[in-house]
């Protein structure tokens, strides 16, 4: 029987190489409990069994899934395909080595709907191989379920910027686009969404069940991390032009956040000393040219807490260092 209901959401789902995982995500997304939905998959020239495994789900959801292969272009561009194919009125990212709760759609299109919101975002679950919790990831505590921007900026700089644990209407991408070619293209592009955006509603639901595999990007850490001040940077253009654009502590604080602090998390883990010392060059041209002081990073707070004083101690020890400028101390400690 063919399924005549229009989505009203569509998941894109961008798949290279996972025949590992892949199951276990496709099986969370055609269980979900929404019914209006159409899950775009997007082979971006896997050359395992990505690609048979994704027909074995064509034969059996026909009325739910729908399948491209294209030549592999990396995650931004697969996104970007996926986006051109949906016809939902909202969409949502699902990366094919993560997996959701089969209410989670539900939910959250619920309260886009409830609330006339134009992003709706969900608590993240770190897991490991088998399905154990290892982190929780609350995104915005102390906020309510409707979030008015202009009333309650501070979600632009206290906002975690993944893609996956997010509702979006559809309109908020009609000019925009993930970066092709960089790494950290959530960073870059979903703040610049959420300026164009009045309600935010939210859920502290741990809907989003995020793998962290040790052959992920995030662990292979060299100077493509300096695609987070790039971010960044696009960023600021953006928000210089947006209807935020007299906010300027928030801006700041989303400097320190993304641009300092993120930026560090990455530099700590940069195995190769010439890049480490060049990065941190770049960083401390980054900050000297937004005016950061020191005591703005040591004074951050997020959600109404000084951070660096909540953070593990050999993080906070690295930080402290690197602010003092000992940077060759760092690298003996590394």
């Amino acid at each position: 029987m063919t399924n005549i209901v229009p989505p009203k959401v569509s998941i894109i789902v961008p798949v290279y190489n996972v025949e590992k995982y892949l199951a276990k995500c496709l099986d969370s997304l055609v269980d979900q409990t929404l019914q209006e939905i159409e899950i775009i998959i997007v082979n971006d020239g896997s050359v395992d069994h990505s690609g048979q495994i994704i027909q074995q789900y064509i034969q059996r959801f026909p009325n739910k899934l729908k399948a491209y292969q294209k030549e592999n272009g990396g995650l931004s561009d697969a996104r970007n395909f996926g986006i051109d194919k949906a016809t939902g009125d909202y969409l949502g990212f699902v990366d094919s080595d993560d997996y959701v709760t089969e209410t989670m759609f539900e939910e959250m299109l619920n309260l886009a709907e409830k609330h006339q919101a134009e992003m709706v975002i969900c608590n993240i679950q770190k897991v490991d191989e088998q399905g154990n919790v290892t982190q929780k990831l609350t995104q915005l505590p102390n906020m309510p379920e409707k979030i008015d921007l202009e009333k309650n900026f501070s979600v632009f700089s206290d906002l975690s910027y993944f893609a996956c644990n997010k509702l979006f209407r559809k309109e908020l991408f009609t000019d925009k686009r993930f970066k092709k070619g960089v790494h950290f293209e959530d960073i870059q592009l979903i703040p610049q969404l959420l300026l164009e955006c009045k309600i935010v509603a939210q859920t502290q639901s741990f809907h989003y069940q995020y793998f962290e595999r040790a052959d992920s990007i995030s662990k292979t850490h060299t100077e493509k991390g300096l695609d987070i001040l790039k971010a960044v940077m696009d960023v600021e253009t953006v928000f210089e032009n947006s209807q935020y654009s007299s906010k300027r502590r928030e801006l700041k604080n989303f400097q320190i956040l993304e641009g300092v602090y993120s930026f560090l998390a990455y530099l700590a883990f940069v195995k190769k000393k010439e890049t480490f010392y060049e990065m941190a060059d770049q960083l401390k041209i980054f900050i000297k040219k937004r005016n950061i002081k020191i005591k703005d990073i040591l004074y951050y707070s997020r959600f109404g807490k000084n951070y660096i004083l909540y953070l593990p101690l050999k993080k906070k020890i690295f930080y402290l260092l690197f602010f003092a400028g000992q940077k060759r101390l760092i690298r003996k400690l590394m």
